[in-house]
């Protein structure tokens, strides 16, 4: 038995506090289109463009990779993303994005979590986004006879999916703030929620051999989730809304080709990857990290480095 198998077998594994989700690559029909939302609506700023890539972020990081391809479809019923999710370093930041939604009458939907505030909003080829930020003061999650419930700070009780006060939000802004400003610094991807198979296998993968920490599991709900640290919960997410046993979207499809997680150092790298191939689970050395997939075949990049804006 090896010094990992035995060690794994007495401490939980733990995932360093400041691994983040990197970038997220997405296959998308018209490259042209997208580009033009991504920039214009959510103001993105575009790093490159070479033939039929191009990637997207803050003026500082790569947040968002497209490929097209013409001929790619929208596969339903299979595993994979179902949103990737925006973090803003603060609340006004969000008001910004929100208002900007409305001033374009572009269709979103603002939603109260409790410990987040965020709205929800389609590209224009389907792909779901989320924006949000977290305010975990302001309630705590209970599980009350296997169903979620919000305890907000106030007294009030939700269940997680209630209406966002937009107006209260939107006093973060002053008069004649402007809403086109580029996409602020700070800004990251703050979280995956993906479309799993199997709850189970979902959470052992990313609790136990990535070394995540365990969040939630929502059975009434078909929902799990891991996090970071009390301060950074909700990191990944799954859910077998689909379907249980859902097989993998086919290499033509629309939608996200990969994610990336960021380790902070190569060492702390490594030692996921050693769990991961103590586990029997392949991996692939890439020119963009190491490619590891999930039990429901989502594909992950796992690398110590953001790529190059240039």
């Amino acid at each position: 038995m090896s010094s990992l198998t035995q060690l794994d077998i007495n401490v939980t594994p733990t995932i360093h506090p400041a691994t983040r989700v990197g970038y997220v690559h997405l296959t998308v029909a018209s490259l042209d289109q997208q580009v033009q939302f991504y920039t214009q609506v959510l103001k993105f700023t575009l790093h490159w463009r070479k033939g039929s890539e191009a990637a997207l972020g803050t003026q500082a990081e790569v947040l968002l990779r497209l490929t097209e391809d013409p001929t790619s479809r929208r596969v339903q019923n299979t595993t994979g993303m179902y949103h990737f999710a925006i973090l803003y370093p603060s609340r006004k930041e969000l008001a910004r994005a929100i208002a900007r939604l409305f001033a374009l009458r572009y269709p979103n939907y603002p939603t109260d979590h409790g410990v987040s505030k965020t709205t929800y909003l389609d590209d224009l080829e389907g792909n779901n986004i989320e924006l949000y930020v977290r305010s975990l003061e302001d309630a705590v999650y209970e599980i009350v006879n296997g169903q979620l419930i919000v305890r907000y700070a106030d007294g009030r009780i939700g269940d997680g999916r209630d209406p966002l006060d937009v107006e209260a939000l939107f006093r973060e802004l002053g008069e004649g703030d402007p809403l086109d400003l580029p996409l602020p610094e700070g800004t990251r991807i703050g979280h995956m929620h993906l479309y799993g198979s199997n709850l189970e296998a979902s959470m052992n993968f990313y609790a136990h051999i990535l070394g995540f920490q365990e969040g939630p599991m929502i059975k009434s709900f078909r929902m799990g989730e891991v996090g970071l640290d009390d301060r950074q919960p909700h990191v990944i997410a799954f859910n077998t809304w689909k379907g249980t046993g859902i097989p993998p979207a086919p290499a033509d499809a629309l939608g996200m080709r990969y994610f990336t997680i960021v380790m902070p150092t190569a060492g702390e790298l490594q030692h996921v990857v050693d769990r991961i191939r103590a586990a029997g689970i392949p991996t692939v050395q890439t020119p963009q990290g190491i490619l590891v997939r999930d039990p429901s075949q989502i594909n992950i990049i796992l690398t110590e480095n953001m790529p190059s804006i240039q």
